[in-house]
């Protein structure tokens, strides 16, 4: 018999591997961390040197209160800035008072300090050009975003952490990487639990506007659960829930939207780790061409290997679990657009 199963499941996954490869971008269309049409221009720009297109990017975010893409173009060219940084310097030196520089001096001086072994003796030293970047902007969200990741490295006391996190809501109440920044605060892996990061992430997500990437805390709330170990045990429901939220809010966006790929690639890796193999190849195909290095790369030095190896994964244990052939009685009734079963002529 277990000879039978096993040539069983070598067929199905021959017979099915290949249908389920519909709406998946080849390998070679995939890309790692594309930067949309906006961010695009500014990277390319100071590929050659010039900072002009970066500064005008995130002044525009600025002035149009575009919080959410200034805190992710920000990160985008700290990033940048940290292996080509002859742009950055050219920019600090001609405007040492734009509050838009300020921002990515303060968001590049962490992440420097966050790969040193004198992690926390560096950070401290950064406190200034975080408070620099607040005062440069005050009505930004972004400088207490990175004061929140500040502080989990510099081991503040829940109660500074608090101060700091009214600060961020007071400018941005859902601000979607202040929450993430005060997600890991509260993680086992710092100064919380696991009960406190999905009670915290859970309550986030219920007061969230609709559409909102916040309502995706939950499952990292879960990332950090699978990932992390240790601590109290979660209840698979509450994990499951977790991903059901995920879901739902990925339903919101268009597939193949590059604003909610991370978003889709984490909740992924969850499913995964639930077994969950059908809603992970649905979220495959959400995902399109948009593969992100969170959270792949914390998994392997490869995030995009990683990723095109679990989505061939995916595909075989999905093609290996359908049966061989599907009966007219056991497929679904169609629907039509009002929810009921559709009639014969219903297009």
């Amino acid at each position: 018999m277990a000879l039978l199963r096993a040539l069983l499941r070598t067929v199905r996954m021959a017979r099915n591997t290949s249908s389920l490869a519909a709406g998946l971008p080849d390998d070679d269309e995939v890309l790692l961390d594309a930067p949309d049409e906006r961010l695009g221009p500014a990277l390319v720009a100071a590929g050659r040197g010039e900072y002009g297109p970066a500064g005008k990017l995130l002044s525009t975010t600025r002035e149009s209160a575009e919080w959410e893409n200034r805190d992710r173009y920000t990160t985008r060219l700290a990033a940048f800035a940290l292996s080509r940084g002859e742009w950055f310097d050219d920019w600090r030196s001609a405007a040492p008072h734009d509050p838009d520089a300020a921002l990515v001096k303060a968001e590049l001086a962490v992440c420097r300090s966050w790969r040193s072994p004198a992690r926390a003796e560096l950070l401290r030293q950064v406190g200034p050009l975080i408070s620099a970047a607040a005062e440069g902007a005050p009505r930004d969200p972004v400088p207490w975003r990175i004061a929140l990741d500040h502080a989990r490295g510099t081991n503040a006391s829940h109660t500074e952490f608090e101060q700091l996190w009214a600060q961020a809501v007071r400018r941005s109440p859902h601000h979607y990487g202040c929450h993430v920044a005060a997600l890991q605060y509260l993680s086992a892996a710092w100064y919380g639990s696991h009960r406190e990061c999905f009670d915290f992430a859970e309550r986030a997500a219920q007061d969230a506007l609709p559409g909102s990437l916040v309502q995706a805390l939950p499952v990292r709330a879960a990332f950090a659960y699978l990932t992390e170990g240790g601590g109290a045990a979660v209840a698979r429901e509450r994990l499951d829930s977790a991903a059901d939220l995920a879901i739902a809010l990925s339903a919101q966006y268009a597939d193949a939207d590059p604003w909610p790929a991370e978003v889709r690639n984490l909740l992924t890796y969850v499913l995964v780790r639930l077994e969950r193999w059908e809603d992970a190849l649905e979220q495959l195909r959400r995902i399109g061409p948009y593969a992100t290095s969170f959270p792949w790369d914390r998994v392997s030095d490869d995030p995009l290997g990683q990723f095109l190896e679990l989505r061939d994964g995916i595909r075989i244990q999905v093609a290996a679990d359908r049966p061989l052939r599907t009966r007219i009685g056991d497929l679904p009734h169609p629907r039509s657009e009002h929810g009921g079963p559709a009639p014969s002529g219903d297009h």
